[in-house]
């Protein structure tokens, strides 16, 4: 029996084409595009980016000062459950900090880091709260759901947002300090 290499070969690359771009399309228009649409319209998102693989969503994000991370945390896991799946999401946020944000965070880590290994959550705002008032114009708001604490400070032109985890396991090293 005498293979006939052209038909073999044009077979292949048609196959592997079909595959590999429905993958692609699949990917961009039924994974990515929904879910850039679900971020992008929620208010105070300037930008997102994504990388999308079969295991987990990253996605970068550039916040106005005043955005609800958490709000937009709740959409994304309520809303686009049905686009993520099963897949793990990890955010990170673009830091437009300044250097009086970033002094004030690193005096208020140490007491934000013994209530996060007390699990006394409910010390955080009141901690940061009394921090606060020595810093003029500065914005500091707590909020926290299941598995995050979030923590945005603002002085009006510069921002900071903090994802804490609130497993212990997983808070080694905070990546938004």
């Amino acid at each position: 029996m005498k293979l006939r290499l052209v038909p073999l070969i044009t077979s292949a690359v048609i196959s592997a084409t079909l595959l590999f771009g429905g993958w692609f399309a699949y990917s961009q228009f039924g994974v990515e595009a929904p879910l850039k649409k679900l971020v992008t319209n929620y208010e105070g998102v300037k930008n997102a980016q994504f990388d999308i693989n079969q295991k987990q969503v990253d996605l970068k994000l550039d916040l106005e000062p005043k955005t609800d991370l958490r709000g937009l945390v709740k959409q994304l896991t309520v809303d686009g459950k049905s686009i993520i799946g099963t897949r793990k999401l990890r955010l990170t946020v673009v830091d437009h900090s300044n250097k009086v944000l970033d002094q004030w965070w690193s005096r208020a880590l140490f007491p934000v880091a013994e209530a996060m290994d007390n699990k006394k959550y409910t010390e955080i705002p009141v901690t940061l709260e009394k921090l606060k008032e020595g810093t003029p114009g500065l914005s500091v708001n707590t909020v926290m759901d299941n598995q995050n604490i979030y923590v945005s400070l603002s002085d009006g032109k510069a921002s900071k947002f903090i994802i804490l985890p609130r497993v212990p396991g997983e808070m080694g090293v905070w990546n938004n300090v």
